[in-house]
This record gives C-alpha cells, sequence and structure tokens, in this order.
C-alpha cells in the first residue's frame, strides 16, 4: 500500500495513495494505526505532496555499496558507519534543494530509505522486519568539500534541504531486488541494486537499535551506489527506487 503525508485546503492530511487512479483517501490517525478513511477521494494534482513522516532523526549509513566506497577511495567498512542528519534538512519531492554558494561541490548521493513503524530498541535481525513501517526513497545530498575539510560528516550532510525524501512510502520491510537509479537531467548517473549493499537493511535496523533507540517515523537511509556527482544551481535530480516511486528536486543556488 501506498502512503502519503499532503497538504490540502491548507490543512495537512495522511492518506492512501491509489496510483492507478492517481487519488488520495485521507485517513485518520498514524500511518502506522488503524486506517480509516477519513474523507473521499483527492486528485494527487490538487495535492501538495509533504515528507512522509516527520522523524525525530535520520541515520544514515556510509559506504554501504563496495563500489561506492571505491570511488571514494575508501575501504568497505567491517561494520556500518552510521551518522545523522537534522529533522531539519528534510524536504520532500517537488521542493528545492538550496545549495550554498560558498559550500563549494555539492552532490546527490540516491538511496533506499526504511521508515521506523514501531518503538525498537535492541532488536534482532530476524525481528527487524516488524519494525519496518515502510521504504521510500531518498536524497543524501552531501557538501563534499566541506565533509573533507572538516575530517567528520556532520556540516557537510546537515545543511537545510539536504534529506529530500519521499514523494511517499510503500508499506512493506521488502528491500531485496529494488533497481535504485538516479538520474541527473534526464540521464542516468547511479543505477544499482539494493541487493549490492554490503549491510543488509535488517542487520542495519538491528545494528542502530543497538546504540539509539528508534522511535516511529524515524528514517534509516541505507546508503548509495557507485556514481554519485556534483549538483548546479538549476539541475534536477530524480531518485528512482523500483515499485516505490520517484523523489524529484531541483536545485537553487543561494
Amino acid at each position: 500500500m501506498f502512503l502519503a503525508r499532503f497538504k490540502h485546503r491548507g490543512r495537512t492530511y495522511n492518506g492512501v495513495l491509489y496510483p492507478d487512479r492517481n487519488v488520495l483517501v485521507p485517513i485518520r490517525g498514524s500511518i502506522f494505526g488503524e486506517r480509516e478513511p477519513a474523507g473521499g477521494e483527492i486528485w494527487v494534482g490538487d495535492v501538495e505532496l509533504l515528507p512522509p513522516v516527520v522523524p525525530s532523526k535520520i541515520v544514515c549509513v556510509g559506504k554501504n555499496y563496495a563500489d561506492h566506497a571505491r570511488e571514494m577511495k575508501g575501504d568497505v567498512p567491517e561494520e556500518p558507519i552510521i551518522f545523522l542528519k537534522p529533522p531539519s534538512a528534510v524536504i520532500g519531492s517537488n521542493q528545492a534543494i538550496l545549495k550554498p554558494s560558498w559550500a563549494g561541490r555539492v552532490d546527490y548521493e540516491g538511496e533506499l530509505a526504511l521508515i521506523i513503524g514501531k518503538t525498537c530498541k535492541d532488536v534482532s535481525p530476524e525481528e527487524a522486519p516488524d519494525y519496518i513501517g515502510g521504504l521510500t526513497c531518498f536524497n543524501d545530498v552531501t557538501a563534499r568539500d566541506l565533509q573533507k575539510k572538516d575530517g567528520q560528516w556532520t556540516r557537510g550532510k546537515s545543511f537545510d534541504t539536504f534529506a529530500p525524501m519521499g514523494p511517499w512510502m510503500v508499506d512493506t520491510p521488502d528491500w531485496a531486488g529494488r533497481r535504485i537509479r538516479t538520474r541527473l537531467n534526464g540521464a542516468v548517473v547511479q543505477d544499482s541494486t539494493t541487493d549490492m549493499m554490503v549491510f543488509n537493511p535488517f542487520f542495519l535496523v538491528s545494528f542502530i537499535s543497538r546504540v539509539m533507540t528508534l522511535y516511529p517515523g524515524d528514517v534509516i537511509a541505507t546508503g548509495t551506489p557507485a556514481g554519485v556527482g556534483p549538483l548546479q544551481g538549476g539541475d534536477e535530480v530524480e531518485v528512482e527506487v523500483e515499485g516505490i516511486g520517484v523523489l524529484k528536486n531541483h536545485v537553487v543556488e543561494v
């Protein structure tokens, strides 16, 4: 099932998307609970799509594709490398990525993201599927020069608008075998599958939950394959994950 957050006539809703008809049906309460309809059908073209969740934190995984680790001239890690993006970085599909003119090179990084569906602490990989509320597309936008300059990743990963996600979520933990592609101005620049991850999502949920409690709506971005590259003002970048949708953003230099 496709689930979305959206704004219609000044109000924000959770809803079920029916892509075959291009309509949304608002629901009452959380997208992770009982989904009771709260209104009639609304045409997708009449709404503003919002990020599918409002996370308390975004946990990202670095170098989780061997080909990306190599292109960054690094080794494949022995255990997951994790870092955080702040909730203030989140934007939805069709919103602008703001590229600071003083920040140097800013890169796209297309990824599959997991959305946590219930409070999660110290779970095993076998238990992890029960805690994944859904999947979505993610772009781990990165100020690459600042990342290298600082020697750690917080500043380069945390600018406002540097965590696009959406356009909606699919309520399944079934991450395997999904093709992931990034397009820049219509040209494919990343093309891989989720099976190429070094650490699979169920292991990641377990690993991270042994460090920090994950809450409903929290996001785990599972890493990017090879092919990352720079964004310029006026660019349009799309992240597509098979069976989920296309996250589309344009770039504005500020």
